[in-house]
């Protein structure tokens, strides 16, 4: 209803419209439409939406997945070399920069006392570059990289870091990248599922400040 109470909408939607309805008893809500109007804008065209109204709440929760995300790079790795990398690179910098090309997966920081580049390439070895000591260290190791287009994202290394606390769960991990959406970095719990860190990307103002 409009505020001077003069005109007044009603929109009503059938249960049989929905992919999935549930209603375990009859529930009457008010919304305000403002706040309401600001969340849906969240919402992409594609995206699937799921709203939730527990049983003795006075909240509603709007749930938006998008169907379709596609990552410009997955990378798979043993979840302790991952562990490693963060933990060697955290002593020299704080930030990592991740970079996916179809020639392999490089890791990179740099702080006051120097720089650090490690390249992993697919199912061959490891290159660790170290200028301080000016060194190659070369190791086998099973990597599998996916490759839709090369991508290179810059990430906090403390938050990468408490990720790795997962490094028990799982031998292997995988960390999906792509430009517009933060970094997934997912380690598997048998056979029973999986526990996912989302990491949004540091940009070049935040970098600065």
């Amino acid at each position: 209803m409009d505020s001077s109470h003069v005109a007044l909408v009603a929109l009503l939607l059938r249960s049989e419209g929905f992919e999935h309805y549930r209603c375990d008893r009859n529930l009457s809500m008010g919304m305000n439409l403002g706040n309401m109007s600001k969340m849906l804008k969240c919402a992409a065209n594609d995206d699937i939406i799921t709203i939730r109204a527990d049983d003795g709440s006075d909240t509603v929760t709007f749930m938006f997945e998008n169907p379709n995300a596609e990552y410009q790079a997955i990378v798979r790795m043993p979840s302790s070399e991952f562990a490693k990398i963060c933990k060697d690179l955290a002593s020299l910098g704080d930030t990592v920069v991740i970079s996916v090309t179809k020639e392999g997966v490089k890791f990179s920081t740099a702080g006051d006392i120097g720089t650090a580049n490690i390249v992993l390439r697919q199912n061959t070895a490891v290159d660790k570059v170290c200028p301080l000591s000016c060194h190659v260290i070369v190791s086998r190791r099973s990597y599998i990289i996916e490759i839709n287009n090369p991508v290179s994202m810059t990430f906090a290394l403390r938050y990468m870091n408490s990720f790795t606390k997962a490094t028990p769960l799982s031998n292997t991990v995988s960390i999906s990248l792509s430009s517009e959406l933060p970094v997934v970095v997912e380690y598997k719990i048998a056979e029973m599922g999986y526990i996912r860190f989302f990491l949004a990307p540091k940009i070049e103002d935040e970098m600065d400040g």
